[in-house]
């Protein structure tokens, strides 16, 4: 029988999880293309830059960027190192099973090689996690690993719950068994990754590791508190909270890739026959005063927009 680690459902996590469901229909709504090259890329540099920093490796966004491109740039040859391993697991994160534990201590193996002696197996000591000179969390002992880790996955495999809230709770737990020598924290970051990915492709192009670095204090903060309490539904508001933070910012990204022909059509959805102004345009996709007007001479010159007004009074509606 499977032990459900311990949470609750909150009133702020049901908030979240709407709130989350409600930027995820939008990004699509804004014109988002799965299967965007360049974007996949930027979220898995950005995505391996913040997770390995938190960790302390010091390489930059355009030094890892380097390195996901095939070249090596001057810097520590350890933190070289996690970043070529790191690149390695994340170029094609569709290949890891979220609910395999083979293929979970296969990932811990490519992004450890050659860092651990034990890379890839579960750790054979007990572990104790630092803060300063105090121990901040001591790790259950390392003969309950395996059976921890196994329910974790029976876990995500039985439950019913939504895989936004399961992923949440597996990272947690995770970072609670510690079930490695080293590589706990990059492992959990990206296993919560993959696992939300199963519910919704599009995370694939959203950075939520970024947003963890962004709050790395708080991020440390919450593991305590919860560890502190046997509960881990703080951890699962903060992580949620996160993520909807990294979706909230994706329009602007995702706006700065559309063309002007994508622009004019998804407005066209989004004001119908209404007349609109230049700053409703702006505003719609977050781009600069001087590209919405540039867009809209075009849409006019085009024949697809007619307009009425001068500068500030401008009013423009779809033909």
């Amino acid at each position: 029988m499977v032990k459900e680690p311990p949470y609750r459902i909150t009133s702020v996590i049901l908030k979240q999880v709407e709130a989350i469901g409600r930027e995820l229909g939008l990004l699509e709504f804004s014109g988002f293309k799965q299967g965007q090259v360049q974007l996949r890329r930027e979220n898995k540099v950005r995505s391996i830059q913040s997770s390995l920093a938190i960790e302390g490796n010091t390489l930059s966004i355009d030094e890892v960027l380097t390195i996901f491109n095939g070249q090596k740039p001057a810097g520590p040859k350890k933190d070289i190192l996690e970043t070529e391993n790191a690149v390695t697991v994340y170029k094609d994160l569709l290949i890891w099973d979220g609910l395999s534990k083979d293929s979970f201590l296969k990932a811990h193996n490519g992004l450890m090689n050659n860092l651990v002696a034990d890379a890839g197996t579960w750790r054979k000591k007990g572990v104790a996690v630092y803060k300063g000179d105090q121990v901040s969390h001591m790790a259950p002992p390392a003969h309950r690993v395996e059976s921890l880790m196994d329910n974790l996955f029976d876990y995500l495999k039985e439950d019913n719950g939504p895989w936004l809230i399961k992923a949440c709770v597996f990272h947690y737990e995770l970072e609670f068994i510690h079930p490695f020598s080293d590589g706990n924290g990059r492992m959990g970051r990206l296993w919560q990754q993959i696992l939300l990915m199963r519910d919704e492709p599009l995370f694939e192009y959203v950075p939520v590791e970024s947003i963890i670095k962004r709050y790395q204090a708080e991020y440390y903060e919450t593991l305590r508190a919860c560890d502190e309490a046997a509960d881990a539904t703080r951890f699962i508001e903060f992580s949620l909270e996160k993520i909807l933070i990294a979706l909230t910012e994706m329009p602007k990204r995702v706006s700065a890739k559309l063309g002007y022909e994508d622009r004019i059509a998804k407005a066209k959805k989004q004001f119908g026959q209404n007349k609109f102004s230049r700053k409703q345009y702006n505003d719609l996709f977050e781009i600069s005063t001087a590209t919405a007007s540039r867009d809209l001479k075009m849409g006019v010159d085009h024949g697809i927009l007619d307009k009425e007004g001068n500068k500030s009074t401008s009013r423009y509606w779809y033909r």
